[in-house]
């Protein structure tokens, strides 16, 4: 304020503005409960995570500290009461007489009485939940070999394209939402958009630059198509950069124009949302989302729109993705098999026979009416993509899930982008869960498809999950070994783990070998989504953190090929440029 000499300044006192306040303040009965809420959320955010820049770490891990005391204690007390040949079973309590000897037997009493009963009961209704969720994995699988035996497809409806009357094609609006997308390999590889393939160069390219190209040379007539970058770069430098890549491709022809907010509000869906305000809109059908590191083949339009032709119920057709970096390292590995079952199984089995299934959130085709029927884009949750499939499920549109037509992506190559990456999709679950639950409960959908949305696709395999492998496999079972007295069956330790993880890696057969690695990274990542889950259930500050997912920007051999083409095509038409200059100065 001392900057600006139109602006004037009281002096209150304190002790007034109090009294003032307190005078005004108006009667509420509602305030004392939200003020409990309000301190219950925050005492609930410093138990689960640490503060950001703090030194201090949070109550959980403080919990977790003194745990691992306490373990090494009881555990010295084994070993000190083993070697001594400690066996209470067989000593009176009259004869014992040290002081470490009635340490352990007070030890042993509490053991028995309290530890051992209460992991117990807590084991029984894991293993229960661990039954109902290896019984519906199970079903999955059985449905996904159904389809292979008898070769079930969705069914396409008249083919109407392909005809030389270009408005036979629909109109359709591709989308590329982007927010700082940048290469993450060496810059100096990179001189004037000139790839030189040779080393590393050959493998990196620039993010944004894949994805424009890939929407650009879709098979479609381009009267037909108009291609919306929604850059949402905070960095000017990349803004630059997006905007000359589009104004390279508008010269050559293609229907694309670029598009930045200058209010970057509701992260994703925001930035979707506001794209579907445009005057323009109203004149297109079917709108296609890809985000910035997907590169779709050329024929992803004639494959994936002739599915709505005679199917106006169909709302959503969703494509598979395809990995480009599935074996990078052992963390690409490891992701690449359970997406695999995501794609395969889940997806596949539930788009064929239930009509629905979880929205990617890109590599999909919306039809437009269906998503403004529903409520369009929502800034409620971070998972924008189930939220308004769930919306649209509920207001009876149908999903339609192609799992030959597969689009290139990133897997995250590191295990800080993909620890992030998984705190949002199993934190904004739980979100819309809380905020769908009425809006199922009171839809017009058929009680099976409530039971459905409800119990399988949130509870079961979005809360139960996380909730159970986390309390079985990290907290009952090593508790198992300093408490013998509650000890779980093998198996449920063994076997039946096993079998499930043989049915995970069953879509992708290549990764068999990691079958232990997976086992361990499993169990390791499942602190992190129950830590989400939670974050996610009780609205924790945590829960509403979007991080962008850092991307390479690696070339597949198609981008390679295609890059050599169009280097080759150059220097022709260079080498063309200075025989003609040549020609003339004779």
């Amino acid at each position: 304020m001392e900057n600006f000499n139109n602006f004037s300044s009281i002096q209150i006192d304190p002790s007034e503005s109090q009294s003032i306040l307190e005078k005004e303040k108006p009667k509420n009965p509602k305030r004392f409960t939200w003020v409990l809420k309000l301190k219950a959320q925050r005492a609930l955010c410093c138990f689960s995570r640490r503060n950001e820049g703090s030194r201090n770490n949070g109550w959980l891990m403080k919990f977790i500290k003194a745990s691992l005391v306490v373990s090494i204690a009881c555990l010295a007390l084994e070993i000190v009461a083993h070697l001594n040949s400690w066996d209470l079973r067989l000593i009176e309590p009259s004869e014992i007489g040290s002081f470490g000897r009635r340490a352990y037997e007070e030890w042993m009493a509490f053991r028995v009485n309290y530890i051992a009963s209460s992991v117990q009961m807590l084991s029984k209704f894991c293993i229960a939940l661990f039954m109902v969720q290896s019984v519906d994995r199970l079903i999955l699988c059985l449905g996904c070999f159904w389809i292979k035996i008898k070769k079930l497809k969705p069914t396409v409806g008249v083919d109407a394209f392909g005809g030389e009357d270009c408005l036979d094609f629909p109109m359709v609006l591709v989308q590329i939402p982007m927010c700082n997308e940048r290469e993450i390999g060496d810059s100096n590889l990179f001189s004037n958009d000139v790839y030189t393939l040779s080393n590393d160069a050959s493998l990196f390219g620039k993010v944004y630059a894949q994805s424009i190209a890939a929407a650009c040379e879709l098979d479609w007539p381009r009267e037909r198509m108009l291609i919306q970058v929604l850059d949402d770069s905070s960095e000017e430098s990349i803004q630059y950069m997006i905007k000359a890549e589009v104004d390279s491709w508008n010269r050559k022809g293609a229907n694309i124009i670029y598009r930045h907010r200058f209010f970057r509000t509701g992260y994703k869906a925001g930035n979707l949302k506001s794209a579907m305000t445009c005057d323009y809109v109203k004149d297109y059908e079917f709108v296609v989302i890809f985000d910035a590191d997907f590169q779709p083949n050329p024929d992803f339009l004639v494959r994936t729109m002739p599915h709505f032709n005679g199917n106006p119920e169909v709302g959503l057709v969703q494509a598979r993705w395809s990995f480009i970096n599935k074996e990078e390292n052992l963390l690409t590995r490891l992701q690449n098999i359970n997406l695999c079952f995501h794609f395969e199984v889940e997806q596949q089995v539930c788009g064929l026979f239930l009509n629905f299934f979880g929205f990617n959130g890109t590599a999909g085709v919306w039809r437009i009416k269906a998503l403004e029927s529903s409520g369009g884009w929502l800034e409620r949750t971070t998972v924008e993509d189930m939220d308004i499939a769930v919306r649209a499920h509920l207001n009876g549109w149908k999903f339609v899930y192609l799992n030959d037509v597969k689009v290139l992506c990133e897997l995250p190559e590191s295990f800080e982008a993909y620890k992030k990456q998984q705190h949002r999709w199993h934190s904004g679950p739980m979100q819309l869960f809380r905020l769908c639950f009425l809006d199922i409960l009171t839809s017009q959908i058929s009680i099976w498809k409530k039971a459905n949305l409800l119990f399988l696709f949130f509870l079961l395999r979005k809360l139960i999950l996380p909730f159970y492998s986390f309390t079985l496999f990290c907290i009952i079972l090593p508790l198992t070994m300093f408490v013998p007295e509650a000890e779980l069956p093998v198996w449920v330790v063994c076997y039946v783990p096993v079998f499930m993880s043989f049915l995970n890696i069953l879509p992708a057969p290549q990764s068999f070998p990691f079958l232990i690695p997976y086992l361990l990274f499993e169990n390791t990542m499942s602190i992190t989504k129950f830590e989400a889950m939670v974050s996610g259930l009780f609205r924790l500050t945590s829960s509403y953190e979007w991080v962008v997912t850092k991307k390479t920007g690696r070339l597949s051999e198609t981008d390679l090929v295609s890059m050599a083409d169009r280097e080759t095509k150059g220097v022709s038409f260079l080498l063309v440029g200075l025989d003609l200059i040549g020609e003339q100065s004779d």
